[in-house]
């Protein structure tokens, strides 16, 4: 395959982590919560799915454990922002780093261990079209799943009861109150569904695109994933394209290695964060604009209503 090919091909299979915590971010920053603690919910959901795919042999069942553990995550910070009124920021980054010493205690046992995870599927007949067939169908079934995942979410935030119950909360918090809805109730699921799917995010990584577990595995993708749903002006359709975009930064290392080219590889590292930050400083106040009322109130420091 070409090296275009080959980065684009990795840039999905790479990014689909990050596609499924940005997505679940989305959700949680439409209801007018902002979660620092992405990051952590990913790196419980990677070691919950490697250890109960080990233990069990499924990873099925491991997939749905690391996405549950990633949900408990995000319902503790829900809490402690919606109920608690803990500001948004210290609680994200303290869920994070309850994830970091947890997930350095228990998963200390399974570094090393062998599983059986998720194995790449060529899609029959499809797998084989020049060009395509390795971009979209020579993947493992977590990345399918996430080519269904966004559509379905865009289905429910903009054509759905739900949807609207969950833009209004980050819109017009008020609106919910007189029409006799909890706002509290609404964010703490929203936010928690946001777990779940960063969760499923860290399950891919730990057991189908590295098939392995080591400290600190997600190495910053959560926070790629809340900067990219601040620049894909919370719309899942650009939350994907940028998720491929970053993951075809990180895949642009390994394709270069495996053809030769000397490049340092501390500069090919950073080349994600850097995109972040540029993109950020580029787009960060136009963005910051079409932000929810509620949240923007969260980022100016101001209360936010419920």
């Amino acid at each position: 395959m070409s090296l275009i090919v080959d980065v684009v091909a990795g840039g999905v299979r790479g990014g689909t982590s990050i596609m499924y915590a940005a997505a679940g971010e989305t959700v949680g920053e439409r209801a007018g919560v902002i979660n620092l603690g992405t990051e952590g919910s990913m790196l419980v959901g990677a070691l919950a799915a490697y250890m109960v795919t080990v233990e069990t042999g499924s990873p099925w069942i491991g997939a749905f454990a690391g996405a549950t553990a990633g949900a408990v995550l995000s319902a503790i910070h829900a809490y402690l922002v919606v109920w608690r009124r803990a500001n948004q920021f210290a609680s994200g980054l303290a869920m994070l780093f309850v994830a970091l010493g947890a997930t350095s205690m228990f998963g200390a046992a399974y570094v090393g261990r062998p599983v059986h995870g998720f194995h790449i599927w060529n899609v029959p007949g499809l797998s084989s079209i020049p060009v395509l067939g390795p971009i979209l169908f020579r993947h493992d079934p977590l990345v399918y799943l996430s080519f269904a995942t966004i559509p379905a979410l865009w289905f429910l935030l903009f054509r759905t009861r739900i949807g609207l119950l969950i833009r209004t909360a980050g819109e017009r918090a008020d609106a919910l109150l007189v029409h006799g809805y909890n706002v509290r109730h609404v964010r703490l699921l929203a936010v928690t569904f946001g777990g779940f799917l960063a969760g499923l995010g860290g399950a891919h990584l730990s057991i189908a695109y590295a098939n392995a577990w080591f400290e600190n595995m997600v190495a910053g993708r959560g926070f790629i994933a809340v900067a990219l749903v601040i620049f894909a002006v919370w719309s899942p359709w650009r939350v994907m394209g940028g998720a491929y975009l970053f993951g075809m930064a990180l895949a642009l290392s390994s394709a270069l290695q495996a053809r030769g080219y000397a490049f340092n590889q501390f500069a090919l590292d950073a080349i994600p964060f850097v995109l972040t930050l540029v993109v950020l400083a580029v787009l960060g106040k136009r963005t910051l604009t079409s932000a929810p009322a509620e949240l923007k109130r969260v980022i100016e420091n101001a209360p936010a209503r419920s």
